[in-house]
């Protein structure tokens, strides 16, 4: 599915390789200028920006408006250290330079097995499953990842890309696949299980960090995405009152306290569904959490 470079991994490639040379400039400078010490402020300057602005979102979470819980600050220091990692390695190595290593995997005589569909959310591409993908192709259990672009583009715009990926499941296993998705892709998931003959088409699916009633920060988000998915828009409650009452029991809903992009945490959780906490959890962190993964190793499990 999808074999070009698509449009999130050349602007992220494009990001890392201007703050390379930013800082490759930088140190050369400083060296030739007999300032070897200073030379370090660089690396030092760019990573400590990167975390205060990764920072404003986890004060935004421990100070918005509104009732419920909030995470304690320790837990919300240690998220935002596992984020800080979590999101470099993401966006400043798998997304831009790896998100083609591990191809879609549709092997022969797969017929009768269980299939998974995997969709990322905002602002990110099939890299972000990098770790689930090799273990999948690795077991030989038939695989694809999808790409949701337009980028800034409206959700109702990815329901085609994840149609594909389902019908290429179809074809290879004769079974309706088990979905995981992060983030808007559990949005752009829902939005395609609406369409007519959808229903049936899906074995169960799993949501991280989906914002399933839209996110306070949402507000501040950019692109036509963006504004659907903050708190109660009207596209949220379109979508909602064109689901089936049985819809909630085809989905498990994995959410954090510590969640530094789907806030309020119960936004994560549609109506009904099973939902399961990773507590003190950051949202790009949750990927690689072993929760998700043995709740999809139970779906595929005969």
């Amino acid at each position: 599915m999808g074999r070009h470079v698509g449009m999130i991994a050349g602007l992220q490639k494009w990001l890392v390789g201007l703050v390379a040379a930013a800082l490759l400039w930088w140190t050369l400078a400083c060296v030739q200028a007999g300032r070897p010490v200073t030379a370090l402020l660089g690396p030092a300057v760019a990573l400590a920006g990167y975390a205060a602005l990764l920072g404003i979102e986890f004060a935004l979470l421990r100070l918005r408006p509104g009732t419920g819980p909030r995470p304690a600050l320790v837990a919300l220091l240690r998220a935002w250290a596992g984020e800080a990692v979590a999101a470099l390695v993401v966006f400043g190595w798998r997304q831009p330079f790896r998100s083609r290593r591990w191809p879609d995997c549709l092997p022969p005589g797969a017929q009768g097995r269980t299939g998974v569909l995997l969709v990322h959310g905002f602002m990110c591409n099939r890299g972000l499953w990098n770790r689930w993908l090799e273990r999948l192709a690795r077991d030989g259990v038939p695989v694809v990842a999808v790409d949701l672009e337009p980028v800034f583009g409206p959700i109702e715009l990815y329901a085609p890309l994840i149609e594909a990926g389902i019908a290429a499941l179809e074809r290879c296993t004769g079974q309706p696949p088990v979905v995981v998705a992060h983030s808007m892709g559990g949005l752009a998931l829902r939005r395609w299980w609406v369409e007519p003959g959808n229903e049936a088409r899906v074995l169960h699916a799993i949501t991280l960090g989906t914002p399933h009633r839209g996110t306070w920060l949402a507000r501040f988000g950019l692109g036509f995405n963006a504004r659907q998915m903050r708190l109660g828009s009207a596209w949220l409650r379109e979508l909602a009152a064109a689901e089936p009452a049985s819809r909630a029991g085809r989905l498990r809903c994995f959410y954090s306290d510590c969640d530094n992009i789907v806030f309020p945490p119960a936004c994560a959780v549609f109506d009904g569904a099973q939902a399961q906490a990773l507590p003190g959890v950051a949202h790009v962190r949750m990927v690689d959490r072993p929760e998700p993964w043995a709740a999809l190793q139970r779906r595929l499990t005969p």
